[in-house]
């Protein structure tokens, strides 16, 4: 596994869980507005060999304390050895989530039939028609749609969410996006922050631009059975 660290303690990442998350390094997608860019290109992040043994450390001294771990990113299910990851901190005990930008179906479709995780966040980056765009190269959809129809029939607590970036997203997008995931538990529209971000000319397209999330919301309302917005204070 390559961790870029791990936040000790998180009341907000993992609902309604007391948890620690962990951070991969490297990710399938290059989306210009990612705010952890630091862990989307692995060349540009140094090698912390010790850093998994570090993190299991950690664990090993918060059981009773800590109810589940957070694994995110970059993105987790590029890791090779992601599955004995999640295994190995299951058998101490605590609760999984997973976040992913369903790129590799085959990988969620073998957590989910091993039962591995209590709950998974995907990303839904844009349309199906806009994803390209989105994610900054050419992807095929069909993987993507995959995961989502995976992870909606898996049995296991979901949400998905997009983040809402003037400039990139129209109204437009949101109604597809409802119609696509419809029936869907959850699903959350997070507030675009231009201050850290992987591509900067993005700030420029996006200056003056603005889109209204209550008025997105209500468009989602029309699809999904709970809809909220996460906005940054």
């Amino acid at each position: 596994m390559r961790l870029g660290g791990f936040q000790k303690l998180t009341l907000i990442d993992y609902p309604g869980k007391i948890a620690t998350t962990v951070f991969t390094v490297g990710c399938s997608f290059r989306c210009g507005f990612c705010h952890n860019p630091e862990l989307v290109l692995p060349e540009q992040f140094p090698v912390l060999n010790n850093m998994v043994e570090e993190f299991f450390h950690h664990l090993s001294r918060r059981k009773g304390k800590l109810e589940g771990v957070c694994i995110t990113g970059g993105e987790p299910t590029i890791q090779p050895d992601i599955v004995e990851f999640i295994k190995r901190i299951r058998k101490m005990g605590f609760l999984v989530k997973l976040d992913s930008n369903g790129s590799q179906p085959d990988v969620l479709e073998k957590i989910i039939k091993e039962k591995l995780v209590d709950f998974i966040a995907m990303d839904i980056k844009s349309s199906q028609a806009g994803y390209s765009r989105a994610i900054g190269l050419d992807f095929d959809i069909k993987k993507i749609k995959k995961s989502v129809k995976l992870i909606m029939e898996s049995g296991i607590d979901y949400e998905f969410r997009t983040t809402v970036v003037p400039g990139i997203h129209s109204e437009n997008d949101f109604e597809k996006i409802g119609k696509w995931i419809k029936g869907a538990k959850s699903y959350y529209l997070q507030e675009y922050r231009p201050q850290h971000i992987l591509d900067q000319k993005l700030k420029d397209k996006s200056v003056g631009k603005t889109l209204d999330l209550n008025k997105i919301k209500q468009i989602m309302d029309k699809y999904i059975e709970k809809v909220g917005i996460r906005e940054n204070n």
